[in-house]
């Protein structure tokens, strides 16, 4: 009898460390900007987050005002928009290893801190 109470705590050790992984792979959604959305002065919006690969960026804006764009470093210094162009109001990337590089293509909004760097580990 004692051989199956050892068993089950086992098992279950076993399962609550299966449990505590999965937990913490689990993938965090963040809307870019929180409330305000993707809009003007948005570039310390990243400050104190722990992005993770798989973890998914929504960026809300109205699409007759901005849009969003994946560019390089380069570009995202010189606020170049030559990049990937997302422009439906409600684009949802999911991010990959490394720093990822998000401008408003619109002229003057990247001058005007809309913009951000994001490191996924």
């Amino acid at each position: 009898m004692a051989w199956k109470v050892e068993r089950c705590a086992i098992f279950l050790v076993i399962f609550m460390m299966l449990f505590a992984i999965q937990i913490s792979n689990a993938s965090t959604t963040y809307n870019v900007g929180d409330s305000n959305g993707w809009t003007f002065g948005v570039s310390n919006w990243p400050n104190g987050k722990n992005f993770k690969v798989g973890d998914v960026l929504v960026f809300n804006y109205p699409r007759e005002i901005h849009n969003v764009v994946i560019v390089n470093e380069v570009d995202y210094n010189n606020c170049n928009p030559l990049g990937k162009m997302f422009n439906s109001g409600k684009d949802v990337i999911t991010l990959k290893k490394g720093t990822t590089y998000f401008i408003c293509g619109v002229p003057g909004h990247c001058d005007g801190a809309q913009k951000i760097a994001i490191t996924a580990n």
